[in-house]
């Protein structure tokens, strides 16, 4: 999983964008607090000072100001401060910050200066705080997020790998939280799938454990006819049929009989796919004889592949018959690509319903394949068994081209 997709990642970035966004809310108006608070102090302490000085020194009274703060008056008033609008000014002058309230009484202009410097001070200080606090929320928040985000993913995560890993009991079933009835959900729709399977396994081995028998005795039979019919074709062309048909039948339920095994139990060997298509080819050369069909293997660079050697070869097998049973005339190739072995035919094409069913698509009532369906049913089980893929491509001058993907045995 990506980490952008991770579901702890999101938890926790949920947790700092929050705690962000409420801090910078609260310094905003903690902000707003200082200045409005600072400036509502100074200017109302400077309209005081400026009510009492002004008419003292009207009356040539001393004017004596508190630390900080000054009274200047007519030509007193500093150059840098003189023509200012009446109100309260912050000013900065030679690197110092000043609060100056500009006035007018009956003998001229005047000012009164506050040294502004200790509240800047004091603001860079709570500012400071502020940043501080800020760093410690998120650092809060990332942490808290982090444990809030273990505690809800990694039983998760437990879940998730026992499911995968088939184990028998499942993790958090006793909770009595949401993650309990997920676990419990899990549990059970495991072990309704489990008990499907292996009354399928079931079924196809035994199905095909009993078919094997009457298949040999057919076998046996028709191969008798075919010895005793040599001379008498019109006797010796069914018998020949019989048998084959036979042995199709035994070739089928061989397969249906190790796809009903798991992986583990059969044994896989390396074959040479040049060598595998060859063979393939040259058994079902019975198929295209005294007929305008040529049955042809084109070669090309061979690989390695690995499976079940009586799987692999019905893969292959499969994928050629089907050419030559359905394809009248013309030609049947078999070639190799890269990791890959392609069966070409010039035949009509496969039917709309072997096609639905490869996708997995319902076919409707009535239609057939006319046999070409079981097989490739059978070479698609054949590939995912192996981890293989068949890919089907209707070729536009007609016929059809099968393509069997090979993985590369370095990633097995």
């Amino acid at each position: 999983m990506k980490k952008a997709e991770s579901l702890s990642r999101r938890i926790i970035l949920a947790y700092v964008a929050f705690a962000v966004g409420v801090s910078v809310i609260f310094a905003g108006i903690a902000a707003l607090a200082v200045e409005g608070i600072e400036d509502r102090l100074v200017d109302d302490r400077l309209r005081v000072i400026a009510d009492w000085a002004s008419p003292r020194n009207a009356g040539h009274l001393p004017v004596e100001m508190p630390s900080g703060v000054s009274f200047h008056h007519g030509q007193d008033v500093p150059v840098s401060l003189r023509g200012l609008s009446p109100g309260v000014h912050k000013m900065e002058v030679d690197g110092v910050y000043l609060h100056v309230l500009a006035a007018r009484d009956a003998l001229g202009d005047f000012v009164v200066v506050d040294h502004s410097t200790e509240y800047e001070n004091i603001e860079i200080v709570v500012y400071a705080m502020f940043s501080g606090a800020l760093i410690a929320v998120i650092g809060g928040s990332l942490a808290l997020g982090r444990w809030v985000a273990n505690r809800i993913v990694t039983p998760i995560t437990e879940l998730a790998e026992a499911v995968e890993q088939r184990k028998d009991d499942l993790p958090h079933l006793d909770r009595e939280d949401e993650l309990g009835v997920l676990a419990r959900a899990f549990a059970g729709h495991t072990s309704e799938l489990t008990r499907f399977l292996d009354r399928e396994r079931f079924f196809t081995g035994d199905v095909s454990h009993e078919l094997r028998t009457p298949l040999t005795v057919i076998s046996g039979a028709a191969e008798l006819l075919m010895e005793r019919t040599h001379d008498d074709p019109a006797l010796h062309a069914p018998s020949e049929r019989i048998y084959r048909a036979a042995r199709e039948a035994s070739d089928v339920t061989a397969v249906l009989l190790r796809l009903a095994r798991s992986p583990e139990v059969l044994e896989w060997s390396e074959l040479s796919a040049a060598s595998l298509a060859h063979a393939e080819v040259a058994r079902y050369q019975g198929l295209v004889a005294n007929r305008p069909l040529a049955l042809r293997f084109g070669g090309g660079e061979d690989f390695k592949v690995r499976g079940p050697r009586e799987l692999l070869m019905a893969a292959v097998g499969n994928l050629v018959r089907n050419a030559c049973q359905y394809t009248q005339s013309g030609s049947v190739d078999v070639h190799l690509g890269p990791r890959s072995i392609i069966v070409e035919d010039t035949g009509p094409g496969l039917p709309s319903s072997a096609l639905a069913r490869m996708r997995g698509e319902p076919v409707a009532d009535g239609e057939t394949s006319a046999g070409a369906g079981l097989g490739l049913s059978l070479v698609q089980r054949i590939c995912h068994y192996i981890g293989a893929s068949i890919e089907i491509i209707e070729r536009s001058g007609g016929g059809t081209c099968c393509i069997l993907h090979f993985p590369d045995l370095t990633e097995i």
